[in-house]
């Protein structure tokens, strides 16, 4: 199999001449092993959908928008690595555009054994916001290029979009409330640490059925957007699949919603759904 495909250096083209630059002549190998993540949760081939609701006292509960997130079936290698390439996709929807649009598209391809990203593509449209970052990660020798430059990284930092899938591979036996984990994760050049805390066991009610949950409160970084260090909590399906079914998060103005309307490909028997 080659290295990059054709479809593939048409599309990163630019960021990929200055790779072969750090890294040596299209062919390069790492040429040493990764860690190996044990991963039961997800497989190529797995989509979710979820629909987004907007809820404040001016506006009420409206539907903001649709985020969809793909395993790819097909594989790429890079630096002689097979990767699962992740399509993450966010969009506002309706009457929600005319104060607010989004139209975001990450790619993040994700080493199959170490189960951390080799690339990431990020494309985004908020509003008058735009950004357009390709990022190449090397985690032998610690360093990310992306198209402003080459910086320090932790082995093994995530992206925003492998950071979920790497998560979901956590085994948790007989968690404890207040048991939590960290996960790295590289953003806007800049390593960040989300701390994920399991706050408990519920049973909830969604478009798709009744689900028995674990539920998460990740810690985000407050600032202009977020109103508190934990405004975030997240439900996600109590079997092997660890699906993310709702995510609720207060932010300065109302909240947002995300909850899972759509699914597919999951690896395993969806056991935590009861009705």
């Amino acid at each position: 199999m080659r290295v990059f495909n054709k479809t593939f250096l048409f599309r990163h083209g630019i960021l990929l001449l200055s790779l072969f630059f750090y890294f040596g002549l299209p062919g390069y190998s790492f040429g040493q092993e990764m860690r190996k993540v044990e991963n039961s949760a997800f497989s190529p081939g797995e989509k979710l959908v979820f629909r987004a609701y907007y809820s404040s006292a001016l506006t009420g509960n409206v539907t903001a928008g649709e985020a969809s997130l793909e395993v790819q079936q097909r594989s790429e290698m890079i630096g002689g690595r097979s990767t699962m390439p992740v399509i993450g996709l966010m969009r506002t929807r309706g009457l929600f555009n005319l104060f607010f649009r989004v139209n975001n598209r990450f790619e993040s391809y994700i080493d199959r054994s170490a189960i951390a990203p080799l690339l990431f593509i990020r494309r985004v449209e908020e509003g008058k916001y735009r950004k357009s970052q390709d990022v190449m990660f090397n985690h032998f020798d610690q360093v990310a290029v992306s198209n402003s430059g080459t910086l320090p990284i932790p082995a093994y930092v995530q992206d925003i979009i492998s950071a979920f899938y790497f998560a979901r591979t956590y085994e948790f036996e007989n968690p404890q409330v207040g048991d939590e984990f960290n996960v790295d994760f590289f953003l806007d050049d800049s390593v960040y640490v989300t701390r994920i805390v399991f706050d408990g066991y519920e049973r909830i009610n969604t478009r798709l059925g009744t689900f028995n949950t674990l539920r998460f409160k990740p810690m985000v970084l407050s600032g202009k957007v977020f109103s508190q260090p934990y405004p975030m909590t997240l439900w996600i399906s109590d079997d092997k699949n660890r699906v993310p079914l709702l995510v609720e998060s207060g932010l300065v103005v109302g909240s947002v919603k995300l909850e899972l309307s759509e699914y597919q490909g999951l690896r395993n028997p969806l056991t935590s759904k009861i009705r």
